[in-house]
């Protein structure tokens, strides 16, 4: 299965200066537990924004056109390429930036979203807009603001419906 993994303001926006918008430690929470044990995809800006580098007890596979080698991590110069070299049992997350999400909408079956409940003024990366009427929502759990998250939020699970 091949699910994206992105925190999104109700604007679309995803990060400013390849950092995220938001610190949400539920959302840090829920991301940890949803990809340890599985692959995960991400652009080298996405890796290079990493503060410890790879993360642990996760297969790290790392999009560069240059095929630069990162420590701790694979690196394949497609997302088509990265995606091959899965086996078809495999869970796979794809984390981001925003170029490989426009990417890897196509390939997904599912979506792991936090909606969060903002439009920063300040954003110059953004997820894809996607045709919601493609998608069931088969999972929210709302999460109302408190002292360590700023903002309201959900999050949102979502399988690409069946033709």
């Amino acid at each position: 299965m091949i699910s994206v993994i992105a925190a999104v303001a109700q604007n679309g926006a995803i990060g400013f200066q390849n950092k995220l918008l938001y610190w949400l430690p539920n959302d840090l929470k829920r991301f940890k537990q949803l990809t340890t044990g599985h692959t995960i995809i991400m652009g080298r800006l996405t890796f290079e924004s990493l503060p410890k580098g790879a993360l642990p007890n996760r297969r790290n596979v790392v999009l560069s056109r240059s095929l630069q080698s990162f420590l701790g991590a694979e690196t394949f110069s497609t997302l088509e390429q990265a995606l091959a070299s899965c086996a078809a049992d495999e869970e796979v997350y794809i984390i981001g930036g925003a170029q490989v999400y426009s990417q890897a909408i196509r390939f997904a079956d599912r979506l792991c979203l936090t909606e969060v409940l903002d439009s920063p003024e300040q954003a110059d990366a953004f997820f894809p807009p996607f045709d919601r009427s493609a998608w069931q929502e088969v999972y929210a759990e709302v999460h109302e603001a408190d002292e360590k998250h700023a903002h309201p939020y959900r999050f949102v699970d979502y399988i690409r419906c069946k033709v």
